[in-house]
């Protein structure tokens, strides 16, 4: 006879603490932080100069506060700013990049990037001073199963895409596929699944960005 894993004692709770604004700013506050985020774009022009000290800490912890399935946290920010580290991602993901664009892609695929003028070749990878290599956490020696792991993982990567464009910086979501050579290139163990390639930095002079409209309002919010 079996006996089934007893589960581990509830948290201890505290008090929850709000923000605490006042209802007449609510929708104030609400529409300043949109106003900041409609002028968030992908970038794919970077500057050399420095990100000042502590920036991508306080992005990271800030993404590390993003609700998770059972509270496990399933994920890890491998920051690169090794420039023959970068070299090496770079290469694996223009290889990786190559086949997709020549082989593998549909041709509906690459109608829906041309107006984007996207291709194999992936030098901000290079020019960008850092990189964020974003890993799923899977069940392994040192983790725990994860619950809702993509799910999580993706709405930390929202958090820390916001954090970076508070502080001023610009970055390129880039999720190249098949992504396994990324574990090798930052030496990550086999339970850790690479899942967002984030280059971190400031725009380069003169840096452009096609010019797309979001949906609007109406298109996107059902009300019931």
């Amino acid at each position: 006879m079996t006996t089934s894993q007893p589960y581990p004692a509830p948290y201890p709770t505290v008090p929850y603490e709000p923000l605490g604004v006042p209802a007449p700013d609510a929708a104030v506050r609400s529409r300043a932080f949109h106003d900041a985020m409609t002028r968030r774009r992908t970038v794919r022009d970077f500057s050399p100069r420095p990100i000042p000290d502590g920036v991508l800490e306080w992005a990271i912890r800030t993404a590390a506060t993003a609700p998770s399935g059972a509270n496990v946290q399933p994920w890890r920010f491998v920051v690169v700013t090794d420039p023959d580290r970068k070299r090496r991602l770079r290469e694996a993901a223009e290889e990786s990049e190559r086949e997709f664009y020549d082989r593998r892609a549909s041709p509906e695929w690459l109608a829906a990037l041309a107006p984007l003028g996207t291709d194999w070749h992936k030098p901000f990878l290079e020019a960008a001073p850092a990189v964020i290599v974003v890993f799923e956490v899977h069940k392994g020696p040192q983790s725990p199963r994860p619950y809702y792991t993509k799910e999580s993982v993706g709405i930390a990567v929202g958090f820390l895409l916001a954090s970076l464009h508070q502080a001023g910086l610009a970055t390129l979501t880039h999720t190249p596929s098949p992504m396994r050579f990324l574990g090798e290139v930052c030496e990550r163990p086999e339970e850790e699944r690479a899942a967002y390639v984030i280059p971190v930095g400031y725009p380069a002079d003169g840096a452009r960005v096609p010019d797309i409209r979001r949906k609007d309002l109406d298109d996107v919010l059902i009300r019931l």
